[in-house]
């Protein structure tokens, strides 16, 4: 239970540095990499232009994102943009109320600027990582 806690808790710290790295007020288009190099449930996006990476770790995410994700390219880059906006932000709520939400759930501020053009890669995955984590842990985002 520790080990799950403490697993969410990095998640959440490394989506927080990535995007907050990411913090240039022009929009600009990205260029991402995908890696899988660290681990089958770890995902690695880097982009060196505007210096920020994203690291997902939740054990299982990986297997999940390609047996029940839409392919790339079903979902529009704006709707993804769009539909991330409202999740962080609904993330964002829960991180500051810890005594109505859990807390080990909802561990730091997802710094999402709409003004950057992150790129599909990194707002599909994204997005698939707020469907998977609602499912995985019964939480209601949307």
């Amino acid at each position: 239970m520790r080990l799950r806690y403490f697993q969410y808790i990095s998640l959440c710290i490394i989506l927080i540095t990535a995007l907050a790295c990411a913090s240039a007020p022009n929009k600009k288009t990205a260029v991402t990499k995908q890696t899988n190099s660290i681990g089958t449930d770890t995902i690695k996006i880097v982009n060196e232009e505007e210096e920020y990476e994203i690291i997902i770790i939740d054990p299982g995410f990986n297997t999940w994102l390609v047996g029940n994700a839409k392919q790339r390219g079903f979902y529009s880059q704006k709707y993804l943009e769009i539909k991330n906006q409202f999740l962080v932000n609904q993330w964002n709520l829960r991180v500051n109320q810890p005594n109505r939400f859990n807390a080990n759930l909802y561990c730091m501020r997802i710094e999402y600027n709409p003004l950057i053009d992150y790129g599909y890669e990194v707002n599909y995955l994204l997005y698939n990582y707020f469907l998977y984590f609602q499912k995985k842990y019964q939480q209601q985002l949307i």
